[in-house]
């Protein structure tokens, strides 16, 4: 079956139920399609059940029969990456120590989307333990390069086609890299704006739920599906109802800082070159200010300080598995072992200085509607050769929202992104901007399976 439907935005796709054609069925249908055509050879996702997809397709067509108002993702089919709670689809995280766990439970975020109608195909490859540890999904570019690291199933479940959505973390680069070297687009909202509830647990003060989407208008739909609502949540709340932190002033051009950081010199000059292509583009379009300022110094000790924080909280909440080290990967045997020589005097400390980087570039923030940066240092290198180390790790530590966009392409064919961040709680500035991106036609309205999505 050639996949059509599925490469629709949403709102597209819900027109189409409207007018009678298509159905929740077809889609159904086509993401099966898809699956059975590529999942063998790319494996994105570990768990997919047909069966339990096109009963799902049939219970929304028959209440959407009824003449029911449409649900903000009635009928489409969304990817869950393996290390959420699902009641239907066992919750194995990558590592064979919770091979077939079932929790009987869905996560909040997972909840969330099938109340607003989504249908659960299944679950998506993660690294094991959402950490560094490459599982077996394939780069769908290359198959010798990385997918990216732990939310790779999910990005190339989207680079596919075999979903339209699908969820992910990031508790370094994990949403953001796989984005980047697959070729689609990635976003990860402020800290603590999407639920955590019900999900495998990394570290407190870092792991952060986002989404893939294959079209770019979809990311708001998805992004007002997913994140807390109201006043009991008073932060988040307070600045949505803030016009200055939602919308810029008429009266004055977009302020966008380009933002090198201290992981410029590790970006090939390919990379750095279509950056400065790309900016000079936005610059030229009149409404849009480039400034290139100076980064608060502290932000250079963004990378010891993340290592820090996070190998000593994955040897707490890993230390049962690390009873049977053989059944753990190298590379997670070392974090453990590294956090368990880290004293508590000292993750206390770096908490610290976390949370001072945090006040800093809020502050730095508040001076510009966004920040542009490469998303990752280049296209994808070779499997199991670690990534350069790229901005996406500090914009996590400091709490900021971010969209990866599939921008560039590298002289080597393979896609790689551009990132746009903004203050903590401006989601809906950065959003606003990101608009304004593709009203310019500077950002794609998404990607088609397979092919090469990029403008540059």
């Amino acid at each position: 079956m050639k996949n059509t439907f599925l490469l629709k935005s949403i709102s597209d796709i819900h027109k189409s139920f409207v007018d009678g054609s298509c159905t929740p069925e077809d889609i159904a249908s086509e993401c099966i399609s898809a699956y059975e055509k590529y999942n063998s050879s790319y494996f994105p996702f570990v768990c997919f059940d047909s069966e339990r997809l096109l009963q799902q397709a049939g219970e929304t067509s028959k209440r959407l029969s009824q003449k029911q108002q449409l649900l903000n993702l009635d009928g489409i089919p969304v990817g869950v990456k393996d290390i959420f709670n699902t009641a239907d689809f066992p919750t194995q995280m990558g590592s064979p120590l919770w091979k077939g766990f079932t929790p009987g439970n869905d996560a909040r975020t997972v909840f969330n989307v099938k109340e607003q109608g989504a249908l659960i195909p299944g679950k998506t490859v993660t690294a094991e333990f959402a950490v560094h540890t490459l599982n077996e999904t394939i780069n769908p570019h290359d198959e010798t390069r990385t997918p990216g690291t732990s939310s790779s199933g999910s990005a190339v479940a989207i680079a596919l086609g075999i979903v339209p959505v699908a969820l992910g973390t990031q508790t370094a680069a994990s949403i953001v890299r796989p984005a980047s070297f697959c070729g689609v687009y990635g976003c990860k909202p402020s800290f603590g704006l999407i639920p955590r509830t019900g999900m495998l647990k990394t570290t407190d003060s870092l792991d952060s739920v986002g989404f893939f989407t294959s079209r770019y208008e979809d990311i708001r739909r998805v992004f007002e599906v997913l994140r807390v609502h109201g006043p009991n949540y008073p932060k988040s709340h307070q600045a949505f109802q803030d016009p200055a932190r939602v919308r810029k002033p008429e009266i004055r051009p977009w302020r966008v800082a380009f933002a090198k950081t201290h992981t410029w010199e590790n970006a090939p000059q390919y990379a750095k070159s279509a950056i400065v292509a790309w900016l000079n583009k936005v610059s030229a379009t009149g409404d849009i200010e480039v400034i290139e300022p100076a980064l608060p110094e502290q932000i250079a000790d963004a990378h010891r300080i993340h290592s820090t924080i996070y190998d000593k909280t994955l040897a707490y909440y890993f230390a049962k598995e690390f009873e049977r080290s053989e059944l753990i990967s190298p590379i997670m045997n070392d974090m453990i072992r590294h956090g368990n020589e880290i004293t508590p005097e000292e993750y206390l400390s770096v908490l610290e200085e976390q949370s001072e980087l945090c006040l800093l570039m809020d502050e730095f923030c508040s001076g510009y509607d966004v920040l542009i940066s490469l998303s990752t240092a280049g296209s994808a290198p070779p499997r199991h050769q670690i990534e350069e180390p790229d901005p996406s790790l500090m914009w996590t530590l400091t709490h900021l929202p971010v969209v990866s966009v599939p921008v560039f392409l590298a002289p080597d064919g393979l896609p790689f992104g551009l990132q746009i961040t903004s203050r903590r709680y401006n989601d809906y500035l950065l959003l606003n901007f990101t608009d304004h991106l593709r009203s310019l036609g500077l950002i794609p309205e998404g990607v088609n399976p397979l092919s090469k999505p990029c403008l540059l």
